[in-house]
């Protein structure tokens, strides 16, 4: 981590070179950023060969007024999500063939002035990925939102094989190798975009490095959904994810461990019964719930790891 400092002196480093040294290209998703966007297109095109704004969808001037602030603006027909935004902002790199993308959100909670991190990083370390962490007293994140991304930083580090200090920044550096890998392998459009990229960047190699960033949330409307739906939509999406790769794990096991309580249950069902002839009813339907959904459990977790396998086999003697 960098200390104040040192993140002065490499902006100051990286402003004296022309911004299109390495041909860099930030990308900005937005829905309804009228208000900001403006001026976060105007700090960006200080450090960017392009800047481009995704519009996913507004139903207020955020196209015109980011057209007019000189940015490349590409725009959804309907609302789809930050996801999908993103993955438009990739696609466009992959045609214009920039060695670099930054993403930053277009609500003016991240500062432009600290894209030059993102990019020094990504040359002074090798990384495919930096993400910009909204951690300490840099941030004014309140204290219900830092619950609840740590919940979520939790859940992704289980899927991406380790520690993520800030799973939901959406201010990030990509080199090409990153955004070539990554554009047609995410699958979801909304929020998970975030963890997504990491959980499916580890699958594919992908070194990933973090910085700490300024965050402003005082008198900022930092998300279209409300925080509780937002944060249990990505959690639920992280969960599946994980479930996909780790069937046993989080679906096999499980199922087993109800199949055990339900045999215990039973056991101790049938010890009533011997005693006082008493057939404890609670304890059979517990049994019988237990005992149905633990083999759905072991079924379906082994299923999800043979079937894959079965057709790819069936692909390879078909090719």
């Amino acid at each position: 981590m960098s200390t104040n400092n040192e993140k002065k002196e490499r902006i100051k480093l990286y402003q004296k070179k022309s911004p299109t040294a390495h041909r860099s290209l930030v990308v900005i998703p937005c829905f309804n950023e009228e208000v900001t966007i403006g001026s976060i297109v105007l700090k960006s095109k200080r450090y960017a060969h392009t800047v481009v704004v995704v519009n996913d969808g507004s139903s207020d001037n955020t196209a015109e007024v980011a057209k007019e602030a000189g940015a490349v603006v590409l725009s959804h027909s309907k609302n789809k999500g930050k996801g999908a935004a993103v993955k438009t902002g990739f696609k466009y790199a992959l045609q214009k063939d920039f060695d670099y993308v930054v993403t930053i959100d277009g609500d003016g909670q991240h500062n432009p002035d600290e894209i030059p991190l993102m990019i020094t990083e990504l040359l002074r370390n090798g990384y495919d990925v930096v993400i910009g962490t909204r951690f300490g007293s840099s941030t004014e994140m309140p204290a219900w939102r830092k619950l609840g991304k740590r919940v979520l930083d939790y859940t992704t580090s289980i899927g991406n094989g380790g520690h993520v200090t800030d799973s939901q920044s959406g201010f990030r550096g990509f080199n090409k190798k990153a955004v070539e890998l990554l554009t047609y392998k995410l699958n979801g459009d909304a929020f998970s975009v975030e963890s997504e990229q990491l959980i499916k960047g580890y699958d594919l190699g992908l070194r990933v490095g973090e910085i700490r960033v300024t965050c402003k949330y005082n008198g900022l409307e930092t998300s279209t959904k409300g925080p509780a739906s937002h944060g249990i939509s990505v959690l639920r999406y992280i969960i599946t994810m994980i479930a996909e790769k780790h069937p046993l794990l989080f679906i096999g096991i499980p199922g087993f461990i109800l199949v055990l309580l339900g045999l215990v249950f039973g056991i101790r069902t049938l010890q009533v019964y011997n005693q006082t002839h008493t057939f404890l009813l609670s304890y059979a339907i517990l049994v019988s719930i237990f005992l149905i959904i633990g083999v759905l459990g072991v079924f379906i977790g082994l299923m999800f790891v043979v079937l894959p396998n079965i057709l790819k086999r069936i692909k390879e003697n078909m090719d």
